[in-house]
């Protein structure tokens, strides 16, 4: 699976952006897709996760109630809304695919993951 995401850019706190990554090269719907993200001088952190329908969704604390995770399979793509963004949400963020697991549900370490976009920066002005 190919994974390009875009959407980044600078925002001031407060604002809004929405994020993309686009897969190509496999079945989609086959797989549970995730967003993370990793700032300057820190590991890479789990941001949001979703199993292959869209049914289920799943976010880091950090993020929860400002974020949304969505996938639209005829489009093979998955949307990382995030709103009410704050200085400390500036990072790379990076979309990943993983191979659906049993039942249906996502992952949300980073080794779960077997294909990786190349990140998009996310800038959020004080």
């Amino acid at each position: 699976v190919q994974l390009q995401a875009s959407g980044g850019g600078l925002v001031q706190a407060g604002g809004s952006l929405r994020l993309s990554c686009a897969a190509s090269g496999r079945t989609f719907s086959n797989y549970a897709m995730g967003w993370f993200r990793q700032a300057p001088g820190k590991e890479r952190e789990f941001v949001a996760a979703i199993n292959w329908s869209g049914g289920s969704t799943y976010y880091a604390d950090s993020v929860k109630g400002r974020f949304t995770i969505s996938r639209d399979n005829a489009k093979n793509t998955v949307y990382l809304q995030m709103n009410s963004l704050k200085p400390e949400d500036t990072a790379v963020y990076y979309c990943a695919a993983g191979a659906s697991p049993p039942g249906g549900s996502y992952y949300v370490r980073p080794r779960e993951y077997d294909y990786w976009g190349q990140g998009t920066l996310v800038t959020v002005s004080s």
